[in-house]
């Protein structure tokens, strides 16, 4: 199985909107739209909203899974200087924030390539950024290979 984050840029520039008004952007609206397209939608295996939970959230659904994530957005300005003046570790930045990636989309191929299309149709950047590869029963792994570093959660 293979999966792919929906990503807004957080702000291409932080005179354009506020931090805070970047942080709250919602993506609920963009499910209903992916859902309301012809979309096989039974090939679509589960989504995680990164909010709540930041890029380590997914850990709550899967059970016997290495999920692998190497192909991240870039990280938005916003969260440089959330890191630069808290002082917070980037493997903690990973753990709290969605680090301008709020979607996922676990599906095949075919499927993610489809959903792809139709979010740029709306203007909202996505790309395929990991993979889920056949894990320890019982266990749950996530690695993160980003421009900060690798974690291993």
């Amino acid at each position: 199985m293979t999966w792919f984050s929906l990503a807004r840029q957080v702000s291409q520039s932080l005179f354009k909107q506020t931090s805070v008004q970047a942080l709250l952007q919602r993506a609920s609206w963009f499910v209903k739209k992916i859902l309301s397209q012809d979309v096989r939608r039974s090939r679509i295996h589960g989504m995680v909203h990164c909010s709540g939970g930041g890029q380590t959230k997914v850990l709550h659904f899967v059970d016997g899974f290495h999920v692998i994530k190497d192909s991240l957005f870039p990280t938005p300005a916003v969260f440089h200087l959330i890191q630069k003046n808290s002082g917070t570790s980037w493997a903690e930045m990973y753990k709290v924030f969605n680090m301008g990636h709020r979607l996922e989309v676990y599906t095949d191929l075919t499927t993610a390539r489809e959903v792809i299309e139709i979010s740029r149709s709306f203007g909202v950047p996505a790309q395929v950024v990991g993979r889920v590869e056949p894990g320890c029963p019982g266990q749950k792994h996530l690695t993160i290979l980003s421009e900060h570093g690798t974690f291993e959660y």
